[in-house]
């Protein structure tokens, strides 16, 4: 809430007094898009270390041959290249994998934010029939006959009496809280490298906080509100609205944050956007126009050619620099969904 009332007072100050100088705008910006020193919790480490293995682990699915990590891919930014999740055998998902990425500061998970926590976020896809598909008396028993796992919890959790799920789903939650993305070029032009971004990645990011108004939702270091709302796209899935109740209920979902977002393709709940260029088509021209649009967005927003490539310009610059070919970043092919 503290960094939405700073967006709008930078862009009230920004809108209603463009006689100021460009230097004092610019600090403005890079105050509010500034990454927090993130203190290292060394007492966790064991913990983070546990929880880093189970996520890997296929014992925690039922058939004992997926983990977390099937999905959440981490050489793809933590998400799996597809425009919805595979479940067993190959069941088609019906929304896309999000990003674990700087999750120890939101306040909900999931597309619809149905989880309060990333403990009870770990136990749905952990359980879930057509994701993992694990019953949790059954992964504990796998995990309490491994006598080298069972000395690991121990260490951790002295006062447990053997594996149980509070202690599975809390390493896990432990270890999705340290996953703190790459620093990028955009963090080095707001520190104060004024090389670091290009003339066409700052005309773009004066659209991003100017006439394009995404920063209204997109802002702050993590580059999302952590709010719910109806982006005009065309699909049956109410998301959030689903949750709040049926007649009149709102398509929402939740803000994903643009880090790494170069290496996160598709987008959207639905994987309906292949590129981030398709994403900026969609808010410049794309909108289905319909009353419950966020009030946040640009209803009649147009962009240039020129506009729209420096806006997709911009954006890559909140990623890290990819490290090998097809890691997932969006000019690599997607995996198709079968």
């Amino acid at each position: 809430m503290l960094a939405a009332a700073v967006v709008a007072g930078a862009l009230s100050q920004v809108r209603a007094g463009a006689e100021a100088p460009l230097p004092d705008r610019l600090a403005v910006w890079r105050a509010i898009f500034a990454r927090p020193a993130v203190p290292v919790q060394a007492s966790e480490a064991a913990k983070i270390a546990l929880g880093y293995d189970l996520f890997r682990d296929p014992r925690l699915s039922g058939a004992g041959a997926t983990a977390c990590a099937t999905c959440h891919n981490p050489d793809r930014a933590f998400t799996d290249g597809r425009k919805t999740g595979l479940g067993p055998a190959g069941a088609l998902l019906t929304r896309n994998v999000p990003s674990l990425y700087d999750l120890a500061a939101a306040t909900s998970f999931f597309w619809d934010g149905r989880a309060p926590s990333l403990e009870a976020q770990a136990r749905v896809p952990i359980t879930a029939p057509d994701e993992m598909a694990g019953q949790f008396p059954e992964i504990t028993a796998r995990l309490n006959a491994d006598n080298r796992m069972r000395a690991r919890f121990a260490a951790v959790y002295p006062t447990a009496t053997g594996i149980g799920e509070t202690e599975i789903v809390d390493a896990l939650a432990a270890y999705e809280r340290s996953l703190a993305s790459p620093e990028t070029r955009f963090d080095r032009w707001v520190a104060g490298d004024e090389q670091a971004l290009s003339a066409e990645e700052l005309r773009g990011f004066d659209i991003f906080v100017g006439k394009g108004g995404c920063v209204t939702c997109h802002g702050g270091w993590r580059f999302t509100d952590d709010n719910f709302h109806d982006v005009g796209l065309k699909s049956a899935d109410l998301g959030r609205g689903a949750l709040e109740g049926a007649g009149g209920a709102i398509p929402a979902f939740k803000t994903p944050s643009l880090r790494e977002a170069a290496h996160t393709a598709p987008y959207m709940h639905d994987g309906s956007l292949a590129t981030l260029a398709d994403v900026v088509k969609h808010y410049a021209g794309g909108l289905d126009q319909r009353p419950s649009l966020a009030p946040t967005l640009v209803r009649d927003l147009a962009l240039t050619d020129e506009e729209q490539a420096a806006l997709v310009a911009f954006i890559k610059t909140v990623s890290s620099a990819p490290q090998a070919a097809g890691e997932g970043d969006e000019t690599s092919r997607p995996v198709p969904n079968k």
